[in-house]
């Protein structure tokens, strides 16, 4: 998501957006976050950056969720986290989750759910649905403030 990238470049972040297998011009084919996160890892690692931070939207949220397991971030931003999509791991203090009011493709319920047990907030933007239109300045605005 744009919207991440420019936040935290804007925090003095190097920022890399690589696009998932199957995704444009990739090659290779979905592997249900298997593949994807043994490729974000290769990213971390071949990359070594001096600050980490992970952040992703939906899918790629939960596939940074258990990157998260591998490599220490500084910060872990999720925004429309897919946790009805696979069994996601619980997440470091801190992580600001961000949800939509009406998003369709993942229950704020089922975020709540996820987030519940590790006393974890869960940010609401009133009225936003799964891509957040007229809403990601929102976003921006929060992970600055956030992770400033």
């Amino acid at each position: 998501m744009q919207t991440l990238a420019r936040a935290f470049v804007d925090l003095g972040y190097e920022a890399w957006r690589p696009n998932f297998r199957g995704v444009g011009d990739t090659e290779g084919r979905h592997d249900e976050g298997r593949g994807e996160l043994e490729d974000l890892a290769a990213v971390v690692a071949h990359l070594k950056p001096a600050r980490l931070a992970l952040a992703g939207f939906s899918f790629g949220a939960g596939v940074q969720v258990m990157l998260a397991q591998r490599v220490k971030a500084e910060r872990l931003v999720l925004v429309g986290v897919a946790v009805t999509r696979f069994p996601l791991p619980t997440v470091q203090p801190g992580t600001l989750v961000i949800h939509g009011e009406n998003d369709e493709t993942v229950p704020l319920a089922s975020v709540l759910d996820w987030a519940r047990p590790q006393d974890l907030p869960v940010v609401l933007i009133p009225g936003a649905d799964h891509f957040f239109h007229r809403k990601l300045h929102l976003i921006r605005g929060l992970v600055k403030a956030h992770c400033a």
